[in-house]
C-alpha cells in the first residue's frame, strides 16, 4: 500500500474517533443514575437516530468516588477498551464545605481520571454533573447553610463538578444545568420522585438528552425516543437540552489541540519548531514521501522548492490539522532511496507484519498511536517478521534508524 494511501486512512480513521457513533461506555456513580436505567435510556435515544452505544456500570447505593477507588469499578477501568467513562460522585459530596470536598472528592476524582487515561489512552472521561435536591439538603444545611436550599446546593454541585472537569482533563455532562432551566421555565414538569432527590422518569430523560449531545456530538432535539414520556413533554426537555448543552458543547468537552508551528533553515536542514496548544502527540507529512513523530524535527528536503508540509496534533487521540507552504533553499539532501526500499506487508496487518528492504537499517522500533514502544530490534535482519497478533486494533508507526544517522518513519494499521 502506497504511503499517501496510509495517511489518508490514518486521518479518516481519526476523523471516525472523533465523530463516532459507536461507543463503549462505562458508567461509574450510583442510584442517580442507577434508577430509570440511565445508560439504557441514553442507549435507547441513539438507536434512534442511528447511533449505537454499548456500556457496563457499576452503581451501587450512595457510592461515592472514595470506595469506587477500590471497588469493582477501578476493576473494569483497568479493563481498558473505553470510549467513554461516565463519573457520578455521590449526590451530596461535592456541594459540602471546601475543606470537605479537597480532602474527599478531588483527590479520588482525579485517581479516578488517572486510572482511565492509563487504561484506555484515547477514552473520554465525562463527569456527571447531578442537581440540587428539590427543597435543598436540609440536614446537612443547619451546619453549611448555602445547602439548605436548592440554588445553593445546586450552584455548589455546578461549580465543584467544573473544577473537577477543568482539573482533570476531563469532560462534563452538565445534567443539573438542564434540571435548572426545566425548574425556571416549566416547573409543570416534575423532576423529582416523591423523595425530592431521585429523579423522575422526566428527570432521566432529561439527563439522557444532556448525555446524548455529550457522548455523541449531535443535537439532541433529532432523537425520536420518548420513554414513557408524553410527546410534548419530551420535545420541550430534547429543547432544553440542545440549548443549554448542545448549543454551548465546547464548554462542557475537554479542549481540542490546536496544531501550528514555524521553520527556519540551518546547515542541518529545516528545523520545525512546534507551537501546538494541548496537544500530547504529533504526525508531520513533510510532502516529500516522508513523515515523522518528533515533536520538533530537523528535516532534509530532497531538492530546493516548495512543500506543503502537514502537522497533525492529537490530544487524547483526538486531532486537530495545519498545513503551511514550507520554501526550502539551502536545508536540503540527497534524496535518500532506501526510505522507498523499506516495505511493510500486509498492511493492514492481523498476525504479523513483514518487514522488508533493510539492508541499510540499525534497528527498527514499533510505537502504537499514544507513543508507547510495542517492538524494538537492533541490528535487524534484511527481513523481520514481527508478530502482531496481540497489539490491539489501531495505527502504528514504525521507526526505521540508517546507518547515516537519519529516521524512516512508516505507517501500518492492526485491524
Amino acid at each position: 500500500m502506497k504511503k499517501t494511501i496510509i495517511l489518508t486512512l490514518f486521518w479518516a480513521l481519526c476523523q471516525l474517533a472523533v465523530a463516532q457513533s459507536n461507543i463503549n461506555v462505562l458508567f461509574i456513580g450510583n442510584s442517580y443514575t442507577d434508577v430509570n436505567n440511565l445508560p439504557a435510556l441514553i442507549q435507547q435515544m441513539g438507536y434512534s437516530t442511528g447511533d449505537t452505544m454499548r456500556y457496563q456500570s457499576n452503581l451501587p447505593g450512595g457510592c461515592n468516588f472514595i470506595q469506587h477507588c477500590t471497588n469493582n469499578s477501578m476493576t473494569l477501568i483497568c479493563q481498558g477498551g473505553w470510549d467513554v467513562v461516565v463519573l457520578q460522585e455521590q449526590s451530596q459530596a461535592p456541594s459540602f464545605p471546601d475543606f470537605q470536598v479537597a480532602s474527599e472528592c478531588l483527590p479520588y476524582a482525579a485517581r479516578l481520571v488517572d486510572s482511565v487515561y492509563a487504561n484506555s489512552h484515547c477514552a473520554n472521561p465525562v463527569f456527571y454533573m447531578t442537581w440540587g435536591r428539590k427543597n435543598g439538603d436540609a440536614q446537612n444545611g443547619a451546619n453549611f447553610p448555602p445547602l439548605a436550599t436548592y440554588n445553593g446546593m445546586d450552584s455548589l454541585l455546578a461549580l465543584r463538578y467544573m473544577m473537577m472537569k477543568d482539573s482533570n482533563d476531563a469532560s462534563v455532562s452538565p445534567v443539573g444545568k438542564v434540571w435548572h432551566y426545566i425548574r425556571d421555565s416549566f416547573p409543570s414538569i416534575e423532576l423529582y420522585q416523591s423523595d425530592e432527590s431521585h429523579p423522575s422518569m422526566a428527570g432521566s430523560y432529561a439527563a439522557a438528552c444532556s448525555f446524548y449531545a455529550v457522548l455523541f456530538g449531535k443535537d439532541p432535539t433529532g432523537v425520536s425516543y420518548t420513554s414513557s414520556l408524553d410527546a410534548a413533554t419530551a420535545s420541550t426537555i430534547r429543547q432544553v437540552a440542545k440549548k443549554i448543552v448542545y448549543d454551548s458543547l465546547s464548554k462542557w468537552l475537554r479542549p481540542n489541540p490546536m496544531a501550528d508551528f514555524s521553520y527556519a533553515e540551518n546547515p542541518t536542514g529545516v528545523a520545525f519548531t512546534n507551537l501546538s496548544q494541548k496537544a500530547d502527540s504529533y504526525l508531520w507529512d513533510f510532502a516529500d514521501g516522508t513523515t515523522d513523530t518528533a515533536a520538533n524535527p530537523t528535516h532534509l528536503f530532497p531538492s530546493q522548492g516548495t512543500y506543503n508540509v502537514k502537522l497533525i496534533a492529537f490530544r487524547h487521540c483526538m486531532p486537530d490539522t495545519i498545513t503551511k507552504s514550507v520554501t526550502v533553499n539551502s536545508g536540503v539532501g540527497l534524496n535518500s532511496s532506501h526510505q522507498t526500499a523499506v516495505e511493510l506487508f500486509p498492511n493492514p496487518a492481523s498476525n504479523y507484519l513483514r518487514i522488508s528492504g533493510l539492508e541499510n537499517c540499525t534497528d527498527i522500533a514499533v510505537y502504537s498511536a499514544d507513543g508507547k514502544k510495542v517492538f524494538e530490534k537492533t541490528s535487524p535482519s534484511i527481513t523481520e517478521v514481527v508478530d502482531t497478533k496481540n497489539f490491539a486494533s489501531g495505527v502504528y508507526v514504525v521507526r526505521i534508524s540508517n546507518r547515516n544517522g537519519e529516521t524512516v518513519p512508516k505507517i501500518f494499521i492492526k485491524k
